[in-house]
């Protein structure tokens, strides 16, 4: 095969990347897949914390990968070919939180807000009760996790760039950040700590956590490898400039 025809096929997955239709039709297969994949993991719940898991655990998934493929492109050159796909899978991670969060709300609390933030109503004192304070807390950080998505998803477009500004779009994605680190507060607290309670048996181990840790790790590290990695360019850089 000729050098050109080479050339040729690797440019091939470059230029459908770049279409917009292609990437959202990809992301949208991969959500599926996961949230189905996940549904299967769940088999034994019921339906409501079935799907309810199976929607956010698929988020989580897509937002670890719009923010971890950027670390990882710097030390795999063929992961850049991918890089355009960052913001359908942070859209695509939002639409899903989004789902998960309405199941929550419709299935679990039934559309009771106190509930959702811990309290009961309680029929002889005619108040509304703090029963569940991990639950309200891990409640109230997945919602400010879900409002910030919603914002980094609305302006995920190049509309958005042209509003805000290159430099103040870019701020705003930053914001990728700290929802990734409220995410994992989030699930943390159900993955590890709310089925744990003396009045009641305590459940199987949930054999996603060893995956969860393994998935923050890795996003963590790539993180921290890329920085490193970029400080010491800039310092070799800069050691050059002062020659």
């Amino acid at each position: 095969m000729r050098v050109a025809e080479i050339s040729g096929h690797a440019a091939r997955p470059r230029r459908l990347a770049k279409r917009m239709p292609v990437r959202h039709a990809a992301v949208a297969f991969l959500a599926t897949g996961l949230v189905l994949g996940f549904a299967a993991v769940h088999i034994d719940f019921s339906p409501m914390h079935r799907w309810n898991r199976a929607f956010g655990d698929a988020s989580m998934v897509l937002v670890a990968l719009s923010i971890g493929l950027g670390p990882l492109a710097r030390f795999l050159r063929g992961v850049v070919r991918v890089l355009p796909f960052r913001r359908e899978l942070g859209i695509y991670g939002c639409l899903l939180a989004s789902v998960h969060a309405a199941v929550i709300l419709i299935g679990w609390v039934q559309w009771d807000l106190m509930r959702l933030f811990g309290f009961e109503w309680h029929p002889e004192l005619l108040t509304y009760v703090m029963l569940q304070r991990g639950f309200g807390l891990a409640n109230a950080i997945g919602l400010a996790a879900l409002l910030l998505a919603i914002l980094l998803g609305a302006t995920s477009s190049d509309f958005a760039m042209r509003r805000l500004g290159v430099s103040g779009w870019k701020f705003l994605q930053m914001g990728v950040l700290p929802l990734w680190w409220l995410t994992v507060a989030h699930v943390a607290y159900f993955l590890f700590m709310h089925f744990l309670s003396f009045h009641r048996a305590t459940p199987p181990p949930n054999m996603l956590q060893p995956w969860f840790l393994e998935l923050v790790a890795a996003v963590f590290a790539l993180r921290v490898a890329a920085y490193v990695d970029r400080a010491r360019k800039r310092e070799i850089s800069t050691g050059k400039r002062g020659r």
